[in-house]
């Protein structure tokens, strides 16, 4: 999956996406609210972390704004504001959940992993389909009771896909959401990727189509 980190400690920033990313998901980083707005208003993430205290600003703007241009987008706090009546006011201006610093980077999964089961309206991750079992949690593909193991971008790409079977994907939607803004990306990254992801599911019932001119399609023989 695709995150926004909005935080000013780089330190702090970099563990967390260091984190993110062995899990397979990409992460744009931005230091300040200026920033944050710039991402926020030209990508589409499926989660945000948000840090309150940035140097031009307090986040909660940031928060609001978001909220008020009708996006749905998940939004975790980070913050150092242990008071209830700061973490009350956060909830109510529009964030799912909060995370008061310091914190241990397997709760911060956690919470993003819970955030996003609910976003989805799901009590469980995993998808059963033309005999593939994708639990995208754990990061495992079972094909016919076997494992098959999937590569980080491979992971995410069947991720985008069997949510939405049937769906048309563009492919500059797809790398979009597989790779981050300072990631240098080759034309055929995508065909690659769907190529190497069509042949772990030979043995399923699922199958990408290329509609040409539109992009790519999962579809369930």
């Amino acid at each position: 999956m695709k995150f926004l980190l909005v935080e000013d400690n780089i330190e702090l920033a970099n563990a967390v996406a260091a984190r993110m990313r062995i899990d397979g998901h990409v992460i744009d980083h931005a230091e300040n609210l200026e920033d944050a707005a710039a991402f926020s208003d030209s990508e589409e993430y499926d989660l945000i972390l948000l840090d309150i205290m940035l140097p031009d600003g307090d986040g909660r703007s940031f928060l609001k704004r978001h909220r008020e241009g009708q996006k749905d987008t998940p939004v975790i706090v980070l913050t150092a504001r242990s008071q209830v009546s700061d973490r009350i006011g956060m909830l109510d201006l529009g964030a799912d959940d909060y995370v008061t610093k310091p914190f241990d980077h397997a709760e911060l999964e956690a919470r993003c992993r819970a955030v996003l089961r609910r976003k989805a309206g799901k009590a469980q991750t995993v998808i059963a389909l033309g005999g593939a079992v994708f639990d995208p949690v754990a990061g495992h593909l079972t094909v016919r009771d076997k494992m098959v193991n999937l590569r980080n971008r491979e992971l995410r790409l069947l991720e985008i896909l069997i949510n939405a079977p049937g769906q048309i994907f563009p492919k500059q939607k797809l790398a979009d959401r597989l790779f981050s803004y300072d990631d240098d990306v080759s034309e055929n990254a995508i065909e690659v990727y769907i190529g190497r992801l069509r042949r772990h599911l030979e043995d399923t019932e699922l199958r990408i189509t290329t509609l040409r001119g539109l992009g790519y399609r999962l579809d369930h023989d």
